[in-house]
């Protein structure tokens, strides 16, 4: 996830303009001040940035996709060393800055990612089966070629919620014998001969198998749960944490950690031998979406949904990953507790 701003699964295809989503909203949870030093952890296309800048506040820029980091040098030299760019993913936000006034994290493809055949993200334009954000490691073609049909399958059903996904997976065993999937095309089209597509249906058949590989080619839950622990140690007394998410799994990863984290009673409640705590951050806004307004000007922001929480002066705790209830899946490691 997490290298720009981005859109659900039925953003998969053709080009749309950049419009950073939810602009109004995310700038006045922030509320960016002259002098206060932020961290976007997804710059993307830069939106939030530039906007943060206009406000007179420093911002540490981090981005994973080595594109997106080149494309902003430009912004970065025009700031006047208000703008500092990293090329990282933001999960190791707090080994970029500290103690810091907010983080801001747009999770989700961007859209220069999808706009680019040649990354692999889209299908309705021809590219390489590859999706990788950093642009290294293990691609989607890996995946699909090698993962055993029962693994596909997990990661088709828990990440993409694809009610097939058993079904495509040993589609996708049997086709690769005679010859392995290379294509963004060659996927999408064995995947609606195989389970069809009826005129009523929204979105392709193969929209939530992209999802999921995506999501699981870049660790994207993980990332994000990591970097939310990161912005706690990050942030100073009083700073403001503010994600934006686009799917379900996303958004219930932050409703937990900002519902757990607010919690001082007791500590974790998948911890119930754990010692009460202080609490790290109160709630500052939950579920906050786009106005109808926006969603026609921009119909990426239909599925967005902002959270936010500020800073409490309690020591960060450890980051315990049981709280957000992920399970574990083939070919990623287990996180554990940093």
């Amino acid at each position: 996830m997490m290298a720009g701003h981005g859109d659900d699964t039925n953003a998969v295809g053709g080009p749309v303009r950049h419009i950073p989503v939810l602009l109004g909203e995310v700038l006045e949870a922030l509320a960016p001040a002259e002098g206060d030093i932020i961290i976007d952890g997804t710059f993307g296309a830069g939106g939030y940035t530039k906007a943060i800048l206009a406000a007179g506040a420093t911002v540490v820029a981090i981005d994973r996709d080595p594109d997106a980091i080149a494309a902003g040098r430009d912004l970065e030299v025009q700031s006047g060393g208000r703008l500092k760019l990293v090329q990282a993913p933001f999960s190791t936000l707090d080994e970029h800055a500290m103690r810091v006034d907010a983080v801001v994290l747009d999770i989700g493809v961007s859209s220069m990612q999808l706009d680019q055949a040649g990354r692999g993200f889209s299908f309705r334009a021809d590219g390489p089966l590859d999706m990788r954000m950093a642009q290294a490691g293990l691609s989607a073609a890996d995946v699909v070629n090698s993962f055993k049909p029962g693994d596909l399958a997990r990661i088709f059903g828990f990440l993409g919620e694809e009610r097939h996904a058993g079904r495509i997976a040993r589609m996708i065993e049997a086709r690769r014998e005679k010859r392995p999937f290379e294509r963004t095309l060659e996927l999408a089209d064995a995947i609606e001969t195989h389970i069809g597509r009826a005129p009523k249906d929204k979105i392709h058949p193969a929209t939530r198998v992209f999802q999921a590989l995506r999501i699981f080619v870049n660790d994207e839950l993980g990332e994000l749960a990591k970097a939310l622990f990161a912005a706690e140690r990050a942030l100073k007394p009083g700073g403001r944490l503010v994600v934006v998410t686009f799917h379900s799994l996303e958004d219930r990863i932050v409703k937990r950690f900002i519902a757990d984290r607010a919690d001082a009673a007791s500590g974790s409640r998948h911890m119930p031998e754990a010692q009460a705590r202080s609490a790290t951050f109160r709630k500052a806004g939950g579920g906050v979406t786009a106005t109808d307004a926006e969603v026609s000007a921009n119909p990426r922001a239909r599925s967005a949904r902002l959270r936010a929480a500020i800073r409490t002066e309690a020591p960060a705790r450890p980051g315990d990953f049981s709280i957000f209830g992920l399970p574990k899946l083939p070919g990623i490691d287990q996180p554990g507790e940093r």
